[in-house]
């Protein structure tokens, strides 16, 4: 025998009374207390009838009872139409970027086509896809494995473009590399060539002499550019060049610059395309300040016009020209009027 005694709002007081041994006992339970209470008890009843639910419901699903078993099937059915549903919508998705980057390695491959023959490669060199085509009968969606294998080629496709324009990249900066040691750049800035290459008039002695190279005039002191980079060879003095340095382009291809006041550069050192190495002198067999400017293929003096001419676009068709034989003087001529 018992009940509940209430002593105000914030707590409960139980008396619970035993008949049979006479005995009584009483329970407080402060507002605290009696929320705890009624969370656990609340959780108890969720967690047994969770259980119960699911322990009828398997055992429902697993023995074919009629309601049971329909209710499982349209569950799992519900749920395998929302999974395929989901993965077909990834996959159309999926499919639909390969088209898009199947479409950009066609036009990765006609722009590598182009590149190619810039960098003198022959676009037959590389391995084309077969061509295919014909009338659309009829689509379906890709599978997984489909879809896997097209992305799997489109790989190998990509590892082999990625191959083929690294080696055009070399081949382009070494075209690159070769027109930067051609002198086509003016030795002096701003003058043109005064006596020309050829034959002419001595202006010591008067007599017809092969003049090797190019005369700019231009006041002591001006700077003199390298025609190209290389490496200076020789720098020194000589009876008729006066100071005078000599640049290797490679390719035996070689220039020189003569009578100069000053020099900047020394034997050995590696010089760029238009960098100031001396200035405007007239050391040496001179009547006046100037620079005397020579191009040597293969030892053989050429006419520097033609490559300061040729300019950066056609620098290579100069240099061969020249490789080729357009000789005007015999190797290593004695020099006559600078």
């Amino acid at each position: 025998m018992g009940g509940p005694l209430w002593h105000g709002d914030n707590f409960v007081h139980l008396i619970i009374t035993d008949a049979r041994s006479a005995r009584t006992r009483s329970i407080h339970l402060s507002g605290v207390r009696l929320v705890l209470a009624g969370l656990l008890l609340s959780m108890g009843l969720m967690l047994v009838a969770a259980l119960l639910y699911h322990w009828v419901f398997l055992k429902g699903a697993r023995e074919g009872w009629p309601v049971f078993g329909s209710l499982v099937k349209l569950v799992v059915k519900d749920e395998f139409e929302e999974r395929d549903k989901f993965m077909r919508a990834n996959l159309d998705a999926m499919a639909r970027r390969v088209g898009d980057m199947q479409a950009r390695m066609v036009q990765l491959e006609s722009l590598g086509d182009r590149v190619m023959g810039l960098s003198g490669m022959s676009p037959a060199d590389i391995p084309k896809n077969d061509g295919r085509g014909g009338a659309l009968v009829g689509a379906r969606n890709l599978s997984m494995e489909e879809l896997q294998a097209t992305l799997d080629d489109l790989e190998k496709l990509t590892n082999q473009r990625v191959d083929w324009m690294t080696v055009m990249e070399s081949r382009l900066f070494d075209q690159h590399i070769r027109k930067k040691m051609v002198p086509t750049h003016a030795p002096v800035s701003g003058r043109a060539a005064g006596s020309a290459f050829g034959w002419r008039l001595d202006p010591f002695t008067g007599q017809s002499a092969l003049h090797t190279g190019l005369d700019f005039q231009a006041d002591t002191g001006t700077p003199i550019l390298a025609a190209a980079g290389g490496v200076v060879i020789a720098q020194e003095f000589h009876p008729a060049y006066g100071n005078m340095i000599e640049v290797d382009h490679g390719n035996q291809l070689v220039t020189r610059y003569a009578h100069a006041s000053r020099t900047l550069v020394k034997q050995g050192d590696l010089v760029k395309r238009g960098q100031k190495i001396a200035e405007v002198g007239t050391t040496g067999r001179s009547t006046g300040p100037h620079l005397h400017f020579e191009v040597l293929v293969q030892g053989v003096f050429q006419d520097p016009q033609k490559f300061l001419n040729a300019g950066t676009g056609k620098a290579d068709l100069a240099l061969a020209a020249a490789s080729k034989g357009a000789v005007v003087a015999q190797q290593n001529p004695t020099p006559a009027g600078r």
